[in-house]
């Protein structure tokens, strides 16, 4: 995908894969539409600090 989950508000970091996953709630239908997307729909854009500040 364009958008990478590191940049994303959406983002979090999953120590057991050792990568950046999606945090949202998604049905098979919606997952499946985001995987075949291009860009994903559920981007948000955010910078370190507001990302870091979701987190707490």
């Amino acid at each position: 995908m364009e958008t990478t989950c590191e940049r994303c508000m959406n983002g979090s970091y999953d120590e057991e894969y050792g990568e950046y996953v999606c945090a949202l709630m998604l049905d098979e239908d919606e997952f499946l539409r985001v995987m075949q997307a291009k860009i994903c729909p559920y981007f948000r854009a955010g910078d370190e600090y507001s990302i870091v500040k979701k987190q707490n």
